[in-house]
């Protein structure tokens, strides 16, 4: 179910706690809200749609992913982004990593370890970020 975007910074800067089994449905309705709001998004953390749980969503190059309690372990070659937010209004600069290695459960909570990079590196920080309440 496509949810409301939530633009409280008070909620938004709170630490996520780890999602279960419990969270199915709050990742579905993670992805119908993403999908819903594809024109100009492209990633999502739960948070964003008043849950707050260790769940991201995003658009990776087509392919919409789901991640339960992802972490980075490991990242590389600092720069500076510009990034916007469904949350916030207007861009704002940070730093980013190009490359990252993140362990997360997939959606059947299956343990699973991935490196990404460029575009998609930064979309997960942006969501990573989300979970631990930090707010670019």
């Amino acid at each position: 179910m496509v949810k409301e975007i939530v633009h409280d910074m008070f909620f938004l800067q709170i630490k996520s706690q780890d999602a279960d089994e419990t969270d199915f449905q709050t990742a579905t309705d993670l992805l119908d809200t993403l999908k819903a709001n594809s024109e100009h998004c492209v990633g999502m953390a739960a948070n964003m749609i008043g849950v707050s749980k260790r769940i991201i969503a995003f658009n990776d190059n087509g392919i919409y992913t789901v991640m339960f309690n992802p972490e980075i372990i490991k990242c590389s070659g600092i720069y500076e982004a510009e990034e916007g937010c469904l949350s916030l209004s207007g861009t704002r600069k940070t730093k980013r990593f190009k490359i990252i290695k993140v362990k997360y459960q997939n959606a059947q909570l299956q343990p699973r370890l991935k490196t990404y990079t460029d575009f998609t590196a930064q979309i997960i920080q942006h969501e990573i970020d989300h979970c631990s309440g930090i707010i670019i």
